[in-house]
């Protein structure tokens, strides 16, 4: 559900875009984007939020993380309001942390551990990667994309290298075999008869 919501997300906006079913939504003056107004819904997932958003309220709501990805479509988004949910502080906060980092400091502040207990009430921002326990070991996913990306150029220049020497250990069986036939069975070169013009 978390991909799914993640990947709608990644859509590209529609001209008369529908609010989500959960929220309510208001158009500023200036007609761009939308204000969204998902608090006290008790969702406990994301709805599918527009691209278009502007504004962004899911106060007091049951949300205990945000989907990695979740938020990065949002590129209109000016106001975010996050208060009053039970997140639970693991390796799937990280995330949310550093997008509010990026994004706005004072959402941050407002936000606080529920789960686990050893961190309850602690501010999010706050949160340390000693933390997170066994989470702290797993690679982000650009660190993941840089592997794989790494791994390919690397098998790629190994074959490159492999047709290279074979290509080449070819051409050089050819031009021993070129040099060899101008040369009889006794190894004597082999002189062409040209026809004398009288």
């Amino acid at each position: 559900a978390a991909v799914g919501c993640a990947v709608w997300l990644l859509l590209p906006a529609v001209p008369g875009e529908e609010c989500p079913s959960p929220c309510s939504c208001t158009s500023p003056g200036d007609a761009r984007g939308l204000r969204l107004d998902c608090g006290s819904r008790g969702l406990r997932a994301l709805p599918a939020l527009p691209r278009s958003a502007r504004g962004l309220s899911l106060r007091n709501n049951s949300l205990t993380r945000i989907p990695a990805g979740a938020l990065d479509g949002l590129h209109g988004l000016r106001e975010l309001r996050l208060g009053d949910n039970p997140w639970h502080c693991d390796c799937h906060i990280v995330y949310l942390k550093l997008w509010l980092e990026d994004f706005s400091e004072p959402s941050l502040a407002e936000l606080r551990c529920a789960s686990p207990e050893p961190l309850r009430m602690k501010p999010l921002r706050q949160l340390t990667g000693n933390e997170l326990g066994l989470c702290k070991r797993l690679l982000p996913t650009k660190c993941l994309d840089l592997f794989w990306r790494d791994l390919i150029l690397i098998a790629g220049t190994i074959i490159t290298v492999i047709l290279v020497a074979w290509a080449l250990k070819c051409s050089k069986k050819l031009v021993c075999q070129l040099i060899l036939s101008q040369y009889g069975p006794r190894g004597r070169l082999l002189r062409r008869h040209v026809p004398k013009n009288h």
